[in-house]
């Protein structure tokens, strides 16, 4: 079986930090601890170059830099935590209503199928950043694995990030 090509070189900055913790240069250094999404939410940057779409007082909800689907959400809560079990009641349910809300935004703005909800709590279950909890909150439609994802492994995304910010953004006033 012969290997394909397909040329994506927006992703060379995920490949090469992939596992570091490092960020591109635009957005400085990553804090003490490391962490990506910290060093993203504390970048003297703007909302949209640091794909942020809503912030509450404890929770913020960012588009996924490497997303599954267009519309890739992530939310978070601001304080820095590992697991589920460290949140505090008012994070939960401030963390869990962003979640509720990404839904009905992703479902006003792209018209979506269904939607998966999910948690990768550590890296043995998948998680690219194991040190700061996030839920994922993704768009999807029935059309939306084809013969790329199925013969060649590769996900094909049809809207660029600045696109789908707007998008969102839009949708969540």
């Amino acid at each position: 079986m012969s290997l394909d090509h397909l040329w994506a070189g927006w992703r060379m900055a995920y490949v090469t930090s992939a596992g570091e913790g490092d960020l591109p240069s635009t957005l400085g250094p990553p804090r003490a601890a490391d962490c990506v999404f910290c060093a993203v939410l504390e970048a003297d940057v703007t909302d949209e170059e640091r794909l942020v779409v809503w912030r509450g007082e404890r929770t913020v909800v960012m588009l996924n830099a490497y997303p599954y689907a267009s519309g890739h959400l992530m939310a978070m809560p601001v304080r820095h935590l590992r697991d589920l079990e460290e949140l505090d009641d008012d994070e939960a349910s401030e963390l869990w209503g962003a979640v509720r809300r990404s839904v009905t935004v992703l479902t006003s703005a792209y018209e979506p199928d269904g939607c998966n909800i999910g948690a990768n709590l550590g890296r043995a279950a998948g998680a690219g950043i194991p040190g700061h909890l996030h839920l994922h909150v993704v768009p999807r439609w029935i059309g939306d694995t084809n013969f790329m994802t199925a013969t060649a492994s590769t996900r094909v995304l049809p809207e660029a990030l600045g696109d789908t910010w707007r998008r969102v953004v839009a949708s969540w006033r």
